[in-house]
């Protein structure tokens, strides 16, 4: 007796996707369009954007939900959805700028949008990843460092100089090397520094950086400059000093004061801005001595120093309960 053979077991077929509703499918190919003939997007970025919005698009479609009716809590859900399987932090938040950016099209060429009061889709985001704080040097560190350099040899005079206009002034590494003696005002303790996006603005420094730049200036830089050098700090062969240089001057005096961190300049970036706001300096002045386009940027000292004194006040308890337990054991 023959027994019958047993049907083949085919592969399991995927499931399908949901069908984008009509409307919707046609309001993003006129974005698409719009994208590729007025913005002049590149075809890859054409694909990248059709793709992610036919998915979003998708998502609605089986919760009955009408793409310009949808509301930032649906963009939420979406984004949870793909942060659910695993879809990597940077193309979530591509995903949501993509999103933000159809329904601003669609909002800026007359679509009624239909969400709820206060749950527009044009105020969609992704939570950002928590900042990590800066690290810095304490106030007898940041001393111990500019101090690590011998004033008995014409680099060291230099380095001092430079350690000090670093944690005095707050300025950027490149910002230090790009310096020219011109940008001096030894009498206002000001320098000019041209910054990112070549913005300039006047930075102040304290008496130590002013002493430490006239003695360099009087002292060290004739014996290291060749020509007409215009640069502030130079190098052995007369030239201008470079960013990579500073780097090394820095990381080696932090070697030589015995500092328990690696030490960089941006570190002595991070101590100046800390100490100021830890000193009561208001938040404006700090961003506009660091060049920084926006206080939220700034705004991150203020966490630290915070923290800061919660420590010194959680430290200061506990000295005081240890001496207070004392008492009453001798008691």
């Amino acid at each position: 007796m023959t027994t019958a053979a047993k049907p083949r077991r085919g592969k399991t077929e995927p499931e399908p996707l949901p069908e984008i509703a009509s409307e919707a499918a046609a309001a993003l190919g006129a974005y698409l369009v719009q994208l590729a003939d007025v913005r002049r997007r590149s075809e890859y970025t054409i694909r990248n954007y059709r793709t992610d919005l036919e998915d979003y698009l998708r998502f609605l479609a089986p919760k009955g939900v009408a793409f310009d009716a949808a509301g930032r809590s649906d963009g939420r859900s979406y984004l949870s959805r793909l942060a659910d399987i695993h879809l990597a932090e940077g193309s979530i938040r591509r995903r949501a700028t993509t999103i933000r950016g159809f329904y601003g099209w669609l909002d800026a060429n007359g679509t009624t949008l239909r969400a709820r009061p206060g749950d527009s889709m044009l105020r969609l985001r992704y939570p950002k990843k928590g900042r990590r704080l800066p690290h810095f040097l304490d106030v007898e560190e940041a001393q111990r460092l500019v101090d690590a350099p011998d004033l008995e040899t014409v680099g060291g005079l230099r380095d001092h100089a430079i350690l000090e206009l670093l944690w005095g002034a707050g300025l950027r590494v490149s910002e230090v090397s790009n310096l020219d003696v011109r940008d001096l005002d030894l009498t206002n303790l000001q320098v000019r520094v041209t910054g990112k996006g070549d913005k300039t603005r006047i930075c102040l420094y304290g008496e130590p950086a002013r002493s430490a730049i006239r003695t360099y200036l009087e002292d060290a830089r004739p014996l290291l400059a060749t020509g007409a050098q215009t640069a502030l700090f130079l190098n052995r062969a007369g030239g201008r000093l470079t960013a990579r240089s500073i780097q090394t001057i820095v990381r080696n005096a932090g070697v030589q004061a015995a500092l328990r961190q690696g030490v960089h300049p941006h570190l002595l970036r991070h101590s100046f801005a800390t100490h100021m706001i830890e000193g009561g300096a208001d938040l404006r002045v700090v961003q506009h001595l660091l060049g920084h386009s926006s206080p939220d940027t700034t705004q991150i000292y203020t966490t630290v120093a915070h923290r800061r004194k919660a420590e010194f006040v959680g430290d200061a308890l506990e000295r005081a309960r240890s001496v207070e337990h004392r008492r009453a054991r001798v008691d």
